[in-house]
């Protein structure tokens, strides 16, 4: 199957941000744990608001940015934007030892960064792919993300290991957390370059009336199952806490630092071997069937983080490999089936919707986590498993694909 060169040059762009960031995120709660070591019933409520924060004040661009962009009708310029600012907010790590509000700085913009990109690195894909082949080539940019965050996360665990502390179950110091940052650079800027050699996607081309669209910001005049699954998207994202509390999951049930960023990695593998194959295959069987079984399994998954005990934490590795499974069932996927009955002229508009959606529902999602962990470590995953459910019902019942939609599957 040939991919356009666009889908090929997002996807390195993609791999080598996925590196920088995953050599980072996983050490994210530790980071935060050891700048508050003296008052530790902080690090939940605080992990919460920085995650909460970072997410949804961030993603409330992430639509702006697919509108103005369907408007203008330019993709690269903001794609561009958006990972360089994503690769400049790294600098504020380093001044976190005067507080833990430079962490959220940083997270903060490099969320911004990602919802200024996003939506049009989206439409790129999108507008560059076959209609037969679109839910293939969003899982092979998911395949190069997660291939990234695996590379990434084995950089970030040989680091760990050369500055491990095993009374401290922690890195040593900041410094030790500060060598990793710097290093995280490199992948960063690198995955920058490749996107001077995009094409810009010539829309007009694609639709003789397409110059005459305008991309359209009212919700409510969007087809009613895209409306439907925006809806259940917003209450399964109230249960979608950040991954930061996964990993301060793990390290709670005893798993040491080394050991958690390994399964952290098998997460990623998963992802990375299954994404590819799952879009594809949602190319012939639809999508909502993929995205059903996503729901079911992110529900399976949680709850067994919730109701995990320290007796039989060795299941932990069985788990991450399924959440990464999970990942791969609807990263890409949803993606597809949002562009699929987004209005033409509002592909980008209409992802920023759902991004958006998804990044507000993450504030309270991570500021619900803090409040139930401070409460119970497994009340958080009980919960999320619980809003999976709900969702899994919603797009059961009242979600119909369409003919038109369907016959792109044939």
């Amino acid at each position: 199957m040939k991919y356009h060169k666009n889908v090929i040059l997002t996807g390195l762009t993609s791999f080598f941000t996925d590196v920088s960031t995953e050599m980072i995120y996983p050490l994210i709660q530790a980071f935060v744990s050891a700048i508050l070591s003296s008052n530790k019933m902080l690090i939940g409520p605080v992990l919460g608001i920085i995650e909460g924060l970072a997410e949804s004040t961030a993603s409330i661009l992430k639509v702006f940015s697919g509108y103005i962009s369907d408007r203008i009708r330019k993709r690269k310029a903001p794609t561009i934007f958006g990972y360089t600012l994503s690769a400049i907010s790294k600098l504020f790590l380093f001044l976190a030892s005067f507080g833990w509000y430079f962490v959220l700085i940083s997270r903060f913009l490099d969320r911004t960064g990602k919802g200024i990109r996003a939506a049009p690195r989206d439409a790129i894909i999108y507008e560059s792919s076959h209609e037969k082949n679109r839910g293939a080539s969003f899982g092979l940019q998911r395949a190069f993300d997660f291939a990234g965050a695996s590379l990434g996360v084995i950089l970030c665990y040989l680091i760990c290991l050369k500055y491990f502390d095993p009374v401290l179950m922690s890195l040593k110091n900041l410094n030790a957390f500060y060598i990793l940052f710097a290093f995280s650079f490199i992948p960063a800027f690198i995955g920058v370059i490749f996107l001077f050699f995009l094409k810009e996607p010539d829309i007009k081309q694609q639709s003789l009336s397409l110059s005459k669209i305008k991309p359209d910001l009212n919700f409510r005049r969007y087809d009613k199952n895209l409306k439907i699954f925006f809806g259940a998207q917003a209450i399964f994202t109230l249960g979608n806490s950040s991954n930061q509390f996964l990993l301060l999951r793990s390290v709670n049930l005893g798993i040491t630092l080394p050991n958690v960023l390994l399964m952290y990695l098998l997460f990623n593998l998963s992802s990375t071997l299954l994404s590819h194959f799952f879009g594809s295959f949602s190319d012939k069987i639809g999508r909502k069937k993929i995205l059903l079984s996503g729901f079911i399994l992110y529900s399976f998954v949680y709850g067994s983080f919730g109701f995990i005990s320290k007796s039989n934490v060795n299941y932990l590795w069985f788990f991450w490999i399924i959440y990464g499974v999970y990942y791969a069932l609807t990263e890409g996927v949803e993606k597809a089936f949002i562009s699929d009955l987004a209005p033409q002229g509002s592909k980008a508009t209409a992802l920023g919707f759902s991004q958006t959606i998804t990044g507000i529902g993450l504030f309270f999602a991570s500021l619900i986590a803090g409040f139930l962990f401070t409460l119970s470590p497994a009340l958080p995953f009980i919960f999320g498993s619980f809003t999976s459910a709900i969702s899994f019902i919603i797009v059961f019942i009242f979600i119909k694909e369409t003919k038109l939609t369907k016959a792109k599957y044939e």
